[in-house]
């Protein structure tokens, strides 16, 4: 490991919760997907399939920032013990009910249960921030990860999708769901790097989402959300057509493999340009880097063309975590933080249902037209804010150097 991700693990603490971290957000790559897997082995309805998945997006889109905001103000602790059991309640009901072949409408109350599972990497990045707030190291921290978010998303469709077309259908999901549990009680054991609560009375009122610059992450993240949510039922649906659906575990760790590369290269660099116009730049790229799925007529060209999309997917995410930083307060970060991550969630339901509409209709190549089209969508709401995202609100976080350079820019 590059000697800049060593130094992060020099703090006492940081290797426990990190590792904590890493098997709590296993599930965020392996449910979904796994669903999708289960569903239509078991029925052959991918329709069904990709609602249950979007179902379970939605819910957490719903959930998540409440579940985060209570963290915020009681601590990690308090909040995702409960949280969690909850969601593993529901997870257990739907595999049972895929299983035994309940009505759907049982399927679609136990995803949308699903729907309470904390976002650990928003939990994990207010550990980082609490340690490291206001120095180089955070970038760093962020960039790691970010690489861990696509280490997850490389091993965990392969896990997931591979345990549910060898062993049997529900093994996929039930394996997300133990990662689950172990990940969030093994973090919240760890109280030393506990970020400390900020009670109501310190919040200031509202929420995090009235500010104008995390609006636009969110919106943004939206459609980006439907490209990741798309890919992933179009890419299962065309690997199954050519008669090899086991390999679409493969080809979708191939399009994290990208990420993976690009956040490690992305965390060792320093940039002393806006950060506004990184991240315009790599949600340009995320959208560019669909049109050639929309060409690709075998699995190893599409293997190729995922990798490659995948190279803007780590910098892109990175670059908005320290947006966020800016125009959020500090007693709000987890809440800021699981804004994003709602506004992906629900792309990702978007997504993934009209994606597997599309299947049904058309075939899984016209599915490709969905991220190309989401792609299109992400650039256009990104313009439309930029504005918003140069503008951070007074007293709000980022690093002493970006505050400098927003300084000499204004005055020039």
């Amino acid at each position: 490991m590059p000697s800049p991700y060593r130094a992060l693990f020099a703090m006492p603490g940081t290797k426990g919760f990190s590792a904590a971290g890493f098997l709590g957000r296993m599930p965020l790559s392996m449910m979904g997907i796994g669903v999708v897997t289960m569903i239509s082995q078991l029925t052959g309805r991918y329709g069904l399939a990709g609602a249950l998945s979007a179902t379970i997006a939605l819910a957490a889109a719903a959930i998540g920032p409440q579940i985060s905001r209570l963290v915020d103000q009681h601590g990690q602790r308090r909040v995702l013990r409960p949280a969690t059991l909850v969601a593993l309640t529901a997870a257990a009901g739907l595999l049972l009910a895929a299983h035994f072949r309940w009505p759907d409408w049982a399927l679609f109350v136990c995803a949308a249960g699903i729907g309470s599972v904390p976002s650990l990497g928003a939990m994990i990045r207010a550990r980082w921030a609490a340690l490291y707030r206001g120095t180089e190291k955070l970038h760093t921290a962020y960039s790691f990860e970010s690489v861990v978010d696509e280490i997850c998303f490389i091993f965990g469709p392969i896990i997931s999708i591979g345990l549910s077309t060898v062993w049997f259908p529900e093994a996929g999901p039930l394996l997300a769901a133990c990662f689950l549990a172990t990940g969030v009680f093994w973090l919240t054991a760890q109280r030393a790097t506990e970020p400390e609560p900020h009670p109501r009375e310190h919040h200031g009122g509202g929420t995090a989402l009235r500010s104008a610059g995390l609006q636009v992450l969110v919106a943004t993240f939206m459609a980006t959300g439907a490209i990741f949510g798309s890919v992933d039922v179009v890419t299962v649906a065309f690997a199954d057509e050519r008669g090899h659906k086991g390999a679409a575990s493969v080809v979708l760790a191939l399009y994290a493999s990208g990420s993976c590369v690009a956040g490690v290269v992305f965390g060792l660099l320093r940039f002393a340009g806006a950060p506004e116009r990184r991240w315009l730049l790599g949600v340009a790229a995320m959208a560019v880097s669909m049109i050639p799925l929309l060409l690709v007529g075998n699995l190893p060209l599409l293997a190729v063309a995922l990798f490659v999309a995948g190279l803007s997917i780590a910098p892109t995410m990175i670059t908005t975590m320290s947006l966020i930083e800016e125009h959020v307060p500090r007693a709000k970060l987890t809440e800021g933080m699981t804004w994003v991550s709602t506004g992906l969630a629900v792309g990702v339901a978007l997504g993934s249902s009209v994606a597997g509409s599309v299947i049904d209709a058309a075939g899984a190549r016209a599915g490709y037209g969905v991220p190309a089209v989401s792609g299109a969508a992400a650039v256009a709401v990104g313009f439309l804010g930029y504005r918003r995202l140069r503008r951070p609100a007074a007293g709000r976080g980022g690093t002493v150097e970006q505050h400098g350079e927003r300084e000499e820019r204004h005055l020039a």
